[in-house]
């Protein structure tokens, strides 16, 4: 039987799978969809993921501050209610406009739905022993994917986008949200103050604003971001463009979850002999040796698998990372704040990926899109590595 404590982590971790299938893996799932059926162009259709997610951004930081003033399961079971409503809307849309405006509202729902608020929580209920509850969640979470795309492609094919839309509304609203509400009050319910450090040199609430480890981190985060997303929105439309069938491009990105779990499982064996720093540096390679694989490989079985395995288990990794290194550079003090503040520049690079991958496909293909992918990546790791070093120089400087 499940101990207590480990409940209120269960729910969160199925409500954030719904989450994800329902809300966020939609859009990949049906972007060919929607340009085939509405009449709409590559960037005509990817820049309403940009808005939505970029509004997920800008609304980090208050997301951050509710959840540091205890409410936060009140927002995340709220904002997939929203979700789930706007969903329903956008089975709906007839016009770009209407498009562009729903998921507009959609990205408020992110904000408060997604993982940024979900970890946040974990970690200020849970302090340093946070990890083992977030590569939980991650685990579990790691096969929405697996199941969003090709239970959104089958309900496409018997009933339409439309339909598809409808059930994914029927999921994050009568699945996730009642799943966050609970496991979010039981874990709130059971924080319990952990001393830090800081609390000893008070400091102004956004003092780490001012530090320069946080603005190399946030570079190097929005980086892997930037090429995660644009890799992802743009991988069935490549593959249709490579000649693959519908049905095994959506195999492929259907195997995007389990090898994300991998990644987190390899991370998890490998923590007695190699650290936080270290599983980011290989991330950030892998990351980058994956897109060139599927760059080279033109959509062959063999480099596609490769690319597959590469891409999601490094990415799987970077999800649990990044709550941790955050707090092992910047420290566990008003957690909530500091994640708000990271994630708004790296919902920022997630949500500029689609588009800007769409506008550089136009220019000059995939090939050139895949092409400063794998240069942003290299970027993303030296400003990964900057932080790090200038994180060790802070500490250094205040043992001194």
């Amino acid at each position: 039987m499940l101990g207590t404590t480990r409940r209120p982590v269960i729910l969160l971790a199925i409500g954030q799978t719904l989450a994800w299938a329902s809300i966020y893996y939609t859009f990949p799932a049906l972007l060919l969809r929607w340009e085939q059926d509405m009449g709409w162009s590559k960037p005509e259709v990817t820049m309403a993921i940009t808005l939505g997610v970029l509004i997920s951004a800008l609304m980090a930081p208050l997301a951050g501050r509710i959840i540091d003033a205890g409410r936060g399961p009140h927002m995340m079971a709220g904002a997939a209610v929203l979700g789930g409503a706007l969903m329903i809307l956008l089975s709906r849309v007839e016009t770009l406009w209407q498009f562009y405006l729903v998921w507009g509202g959609i990205g408020v729902a992110m904000s408060g739905a997604l993982y940024e608020p979900c970890f946040a929580l974990v970690t200020r209920a849970k302090g340093a022993g946070a990890k083992g509850s977030i590569v939980l969640i991650t685990l579990v979470a790691g096969f929405a994917s697996t199941i969003s795309f090709p239970a959104v492609h089958a309900v496409a094919e018997a009933g339409g986008w439309r339909a598809a839309v409808l059930m994914a509304a029927g999921v994050v609203m009568f699945g996730s949200a009642p799943l966050h509400w609970i496991g979010g009050r039981a874990l709130e319910a059971g924080r319990v103050e952990e001393p830090v450090a800081e609390a000893t040199t008070p400091a102004p609430r956004r003092a780490f604003l001012r530090r320069p480890a946080f603005w190399y981190l946030a570079a190097g985060f929005s980086m892997v971001a930037l090429v995660h997303g644009a890799t992802l929105h743009h991988l069935l439309s490549y593959l249709d463009e490579r000649g693959l069938s519908p049905e095994t491009a959506v195999l492929a990105a259907s195997f995007i979850g389990p090898m994300q779990v991998a990644g987190r499982l390899a991370m998890m064996m490998s923590e007695k002999y190699i650290s936080h720093h270290g599983v980011a540096l290989t991330a950030f390679g892998l990351i980058a040796a994956s897109v060139a694989l599927l760059w080279l490989g033109q959509g062959a079985p063999v480099t596609l698998s490769g690319f597959v395995m590469l891409f999601a288990g490094a990415y799987g990794t970077v999800s649990i990372l990044r709550p941790l290194i955050t707090r092992d550079i910047l420290g566990g003090r008003d957690f909530g704040a500091k994640s708000g503040a990271l994630a708004l520049p790296y919902l920022i690079g997630s949500a500029s990926a689609p588009w800007l991958g769409a506008v550089v496909w136009r220019a000059g293909g995939y090939g050139l899109m895949f092409a400063i992918l794998i240069g942003l990546m290299a970027l993303g790791c030296g400003f990964y590595l900057a932080a790090h070093l200038r994180a060790d120089r802070d500490r250094r400087k205040a043992e001194a």
